[in-house]
């Protein structure tokens, strides 16, 4: 099973912090990498843990708030003056404002660029797939923040079910028919014998799902879409203490962000987008423990496996 992996480029909320970059995180599956968010000074990030620029393809951005889009320019150019070639488009999924106001920026400072931006404009008001391929879909959830903002559901696609090396042995299997029960079918003996899938194969292995849920308040109407998923990554910008403050602002508290994670039945959550009013968030930690124990703070640089038992 080849690893689907999120690395934190950044956590804090707001700007840039001697203790917290802002928002920024890749996810990793089979060679493909994606970016979620693109908070100021993104590009350094990807360098101090040694990201691959070259396997970037696709950046999801949720919101048209600064610290989550401010790197965009920065990291284009570089991917330019790294040499990024003709055939290595960069592809931006965004609401539809953004491109209005990044064309002109890339049309001044980029204007020999190698390689072309594309973008992709999606809806804040409806769920959508806005990205799939053959391992991987992307959807996109409505949040409830002061702009109109979505959150990001990486979902793995079923793989085939897994062959026995002892049946294809002993039945003396062909290649050519291989394929064919990986996805279901029965084979039939020269003699005409029927051996039946189950006896032939394991069960494939069960798909993986990611959930990045941030700059929202806490709203129930995110369950339906992220029930299940292995790792949710959500919004804990303030303490219980700063309650109100969230609400002001649309942010979550880390026990609001507990309870929409336990609400979903989800394996893992991750908190994230921390205030830099606080020096130590282990008091966010304890908070969201005391209602969903599988808790754990994102930090800059960790990188978080996805799977069905996250520890």
């Amino acid at each position: 099973m080849e690893p689907f992996e999120v690395q934190i480029l950044g956590c804090g909320s707001a700007k840039p912090s001697t203790r917290h970059n802002t928002s920024s995180q890749l996810v990793s599956l089979r060679s493909k990498l994606f970016m979620v968010d693109c908070g100021e000074g993104t590009q350094q990030q990807m360098a101090r843990y040694h990201a691959s620029y070259a396997r970037l393809g696709h950046i999801f951005i949720s919101h048209l708030h600064g610290d989550h889009c401010f790197g965009l320019i920065g990291l284009i150019s570089t991917l330019g003056m790294l040499g990024r070639g003709h055939a290595q488009s960069l592809h931006i999924h965004s609401l539809p404002e953004l491109e209005g106001l990044l064309r002109p920026q890339i049309d001044y400072f980029c204007r020999e660029m190698p390689y072309e931006v594309v973008f992709h404009p999606f809806s804040y008001d409806h769920a959508e797939i806005i990205y799939n391929d053959r391992s991987l879909t992307v959807q996109t959830v409505t949040l409830a923040h002061r702009i109109p903002c979505c959150g990001f559901v990486f979902r793995e696609k079923p793989t085939p079910r897994h062959l026995r090396r002892d049946m294809i042995d002993a039945y003396e299997i062909p290649i050519s028919h291989r394929g064919l029960i990986k996805n279901g079918a029965d084979f039939v003996t020269p003699e005409g014998d029927v051996i039946p899938n189950e006896r032939l194969t394991t069960p494939p292995t069960p798909p993986r799902s990611y959930a990045y849920l941030c700059d929202t308040a806490p709203t129930e109407t995110v369950v339906p879409f992220i029930e299940g998923v292995d790792v949710l990554y959500h919004d804990a910008t303030f303490a219980t203490s700063d309650e109100g403050r969230a609400q002001a602002t649309h942010h979550s508290t880390a026990a609001q962000a507990a309870a929409i994670a336990a609400r979903a039945g989800v394996g893992k959550l991750v908190l994230g987008h921390f205030s830099g009013r606080y020096d130590d968030e282990r008091p966010l930690l304890d908070e969201a423990l005391a209602v969903f124990p599988n808790t754990v703070l994102a930090r800059e640089g960790m990188k978080i496996e996805v799977n069905k038992n996250c520890e």
